[in-house]
This record gives structure tokens, C-alpha cells and sequence, in this order.
């Protein structure tokens, strides 16, 4: 979901918050991304970090920031329980995102993302 909302007063070109949940009533895991100028910054707590932040910087702006088309065709399928809510900032503008994997679309989104989100079941290991 796109917002007008931007920022200009911090000092990360990326602030992400990531809560993750891999089946409905199970425990929420919550990570953290941040980066200026294209390095990671401290306080991000994501297993893979470096691979979260060079998904976000070449699909980011597609993912979070979507521009409507009037056809789209997802298959039926079902890819898991795992949900991500993605919310911060990604270059000045809000982010405020739901990840599933509820149907063919939404497991292409999952998976372009998957350093951010998780991939599958079981991927956020002891947390």
C-alpha cells in the first residue's frame, strides 16, 4: 500500500520493521533493517541483513510502491500460514506492507523479498 507520507529528518535511507509470523496463533518474530547510503547500519537484526537490504534496493520501490494494472491473474494456489507486515521507511517514503503466501501472486512477492521476509517455514531458525 503506497502513501503520500515521506521524510526527510533521519539519518537511514532504509528503516524497516519486519513481524513475522509463520502460522496463525504462533509467535510473532520481529526484525530490523536499517541503512544510509547503501550500508547497513547498526541496529539491523535481520539473519541475513546484507541480502535483505540488496533485495530491498532492486525491488523495493516495486514491491512497497506498486502502480496499479487493470489486469493481474494469480494462480490458485496455496503456499503457507507465513505472514510479514512490513512498516518504516524506504527513501523517504512510508512504507506499510502485508506479505502472504495465499495465491500465486502474493508467493511471487514473498519470494522476490524472501531475505526480507523469510523464506519458508522454520526460516527464522532459534529466534
Amino acid at each position: 500500500m503506497a502513501s503520500a507520507e515521506t521524510r526527510q529528518d533521519s539519518p537511514y535511507d532504509v528503516e524497516l520493521t519486519v513481524k513475522l509470523t509463520e502460522s496463525p496463533g504462533g509467535p510473532e518474530h520481529e526484525f530490523v533493517l536499517r541503512a544510509a547510503d547503501g550500508r547497513l547500519s547498526p541496529g539491523s537484526t535481520l539473519p541475513d541483513a546484507p541480502a535483505a537490504l540488496a533485495a530491498v534496493e532492486q525491488h523495493g520501490e516495486a514491491v512497497f510502491f506498486p502502480v496499479p494494472t487493470p489486469y493481474r491473474i494469480c494462480t490458485q494456489q496455496y503456499g503457507g500460514p507465513q505472514v510479514a507486515v512490513v512498516t518504516g521507511w524506504f527513501h523517504g517514503r512510508k512504507v506499510s506492507s502485508r506479505f502472504s503466501r495465499t495465491d500465486g501472486c502474493e508467493i511471487a512477492r514473498w519470494r522476490t523479498m524472501a531475505a526480507l521476509l523469510g523464506g519458508v517455514a522454520g526460516s527464522t531458525g532459534d529466534v
